[in-house]
């Protein structure tokens, strides 16, 4: 059965896709990465307990792959 386009959108990306994204990304695809939905990861940022480091420029934040990478790696080293 054909997944639809919803379906499609919601799957979550791989390592190997990870690996392909600029140094940044936006807050809802670092969330769609990470399984949540990017309200949760802008409230996690906002009380500075994201699990991922981010950049923030004015009021936009924005989402460090690398650290991206080491959160789903598995990696200890936490987010400062």
């Amino acid at each position: 059965m054909p997944r639809s386009q919803a379906d499609t959108k919601r799957q979550r990306p791989t390592l190997a896709d990870i690996r392909t994204w600029p140094a940044t990304v936006s807050v809802p695809k670092g969330a769609q990465a990470l399984g949540c939905s990017a309200n949760h990861l802008h409230e996690r940022i906002r009380r500075g307990d994201s699990p991922v480091k981010t950049l923030q420029f004015g009021a936009r934040n924005v989402v460090i792959t690398a650290d991206l990478l080491r959160v789903l790696s598995g990696e200890t080293q936490g987010a400062a």
